[in-house]
């Protein structure tokens, strides 16, 4: 394939993610999220070059054959023999999507599998699908550290778009998968967008990079949940049972990762009866590492079986009720009361393991959040150490009108996870007068004397509370004034 050509073409177009937005407009950008093409079809009659590559690649519609010839000049040929595009009866279709996608104030492309279910069409693909730009993807690019490194791992690439990303700020990227279909879109994909620091290697989780170290691992890994022996889908069902695909990745990623490097997982794990979920991770998580766990999500069983189920195109299938039934079952018969989703942060540094059941809103992109908790997490705030109120912080108060004090403080983000905090008046005063130019000793001296308390109980029964606070990211360390914005 002539990436340079193609790709020139696809610019020449003004195929890029804000140029098809553009011409589709916001309703039609939204019906076609919910997998309905009509309105972006009405949108795209005009015959320019980029209706055309929209109609052809986002919309999965034919296109006439001179109108593919004037969006893609001398390409349509080789592209069939590609097998990108399919060209018969006077008509091209796509055989591939090619979605634009803007990454790091980059236009890119990404090669995947068609999406399936369009217009309420079948639903079903084959075993060895290459899933395209999801929320899970998204969400995974979203959490993954971006500072600048030598090294980084994309652990089950799928279609790419992690290595792309990963590219943008590492010198060397490996990517991996069993799919050998994926590795060949991503290698496209790759060219089209004149990525060439990503090599590329097929294997299961970490053979291929045996013996290696990366400043940085990211991984959607096939995290489903789903009973051994049934249909797999080699971009949701790793084959093992259980979370173990995810417990294997969080207990060898330390073997591969260089001091102070990252791991970072979107996953699945099970909830078992009795036992608390972050007991049960915690013990996935090495000895000379810390840990940031995110538990952002929990299903119930049967909501989990019907939405995998549907994903597969099962709905409406005359074995569906018997495979919910046996799914069901198989979860019962381990005693998973609930499947947890969310974040498996993993450094290998030794410091706190840190587990977080957190629903609410948070800040996007979160990965600055996540790094300045590495940066953070392991400091032991002293007396003599200078903090700094984040500028972010606000303080709500509540309690009855012309009361001296009030009933209940609570010191609040509004920046990074958002976390909130019940604070007395001493802590609340503490915060406030977080400004860099005094210690914590000095501050909780003065907070003695006016409430006439004495000062050594106070440091002893409140340095703790400060340490709490900066882990908790409420404060910052004096001169990190740029911490306190990114974190």
């Amino acid at each position: 394939m002539d990436a340079t050509r193609l790709r020139q073409a696809l610019a020449a177009a003004d195929f890029t993610h804000d140029g098809v937005l553009d011409l589709l407009g916001s309703r039609a950008h939204q019906a076609l999220a919910r997998n309905e093409t009509t309105p972006a079809l009405r949108r795209t009659t005009d015959g320019s070059a980029l209706a055309t590559l929209t109609r052809l690649f986002v919309l999965q519609a034919p296109v006439d054959a001179g109108a593919a010839d004037r969006a893609l000049p001398g390409l349509v040929a080789e592209l069939a023999s590609e097998s990108v595009l399919e060209s018969s009866g006077g008509e091209v279709r796509a055989l591939v999507d090619c979605r634009p996608y803007a990454a790091d104030d980059r236009d890119l492309w990404v090669l995947s599998d068609l999406t399936p279910g369009l217009d309420g069409g079948p639903n079903r693909v084959a075993s060895d699908h290459v899933l395209g730009i999801s929320p899970a993807s998204t969400s995974l690019a979203l959490l993954t550290i971006r500072e600048p490194v030598g090294s980084a791992l994309d652990l089950g690439t799928g279609c790419g778009v992690q290595a792309l990303h990963l590219a943008g700020h590492s010198d060397r990227v490996v990517a991996t998968d069993v799919n050998r279909r994926a590795l060949w879109l991503a290698r496209l994909g790759c060219e089209l967008n004149e990525v060439g620091r990503v090599d590329l290697r097929e294997g299961s989780l970490f053979e291929p990079v045996a013996g290696e170290r990366f400043d940085l691992v990211t991984t959607n890994p096939p995290f489903v949940i789903s009973p051994p022996g049934g249909e797999q889908l080699v971009y949701r069902d790793s084959g093992l049972p259980g979370d173990q695909v995810v417990e294997q990745i969080v207990r060898s990623a330390p073997a591969h990762l260089t001091d102070g490097g990252w791991c970072q997982v979107l996953a699945n794990w099970a909830v078992l009866e009795g036992q608390p979920w972050d007991e049960r991770l915690a013990g996935w998580i090495d000895d000379d590492c810390s840990a940031l766990v995110v538990q952002r999500e929990v299903l119930d069983p049967g909501e989990y079986v019907e939405l995998w189920l549907k994903d597969a195109g099962r709905h409406g299938a005359p074995d569906y009720v018997e495979r919910y039934d046996a799914w069901l079952g198989w979860l019962e018969d381990q005693a998973v009361e609930g499947i947890g989703f969310g974040w498996i942060n993993v450094r290998s540094t030794p410091g706190p393991r840190t587990f977080l059941d957190w629903p609410y809103a948070v800040e996007q992109p979160i990965a600055p959040e996540i790094a300045g908790w590495g940066a953070r997490s392991s400091h032991r705030v002293a007396l003599a150490d200078r903090l700094v109120r984040r500028e972010d912080v606000l303080q709500e108060t509540t309690g009855i009108p012309g009361a001296e004090d009030p009933e209940t403080i609570v010191l609040r983000q509004q920046r990074g996870l958002r976390r909130a905090r019940r604070a007395d008046t001493v802590e609340a005063a503490l915060v406030g007068a977080c400004d860099g130019d005094l210690t914590v000793g000095q501050i909780l001296g003065a907070l003695g004397s006016l409430l006439d308390r004495d000062a050594d109980e106070l440091a002893t029964a409140y340095l703790p509370v400060a340490g709490e606070l900066v882990a908790e990211g409420f404060l910052t360390t004096a001169g990190a004034g740029d911490a306190a914005r990114d974190v």
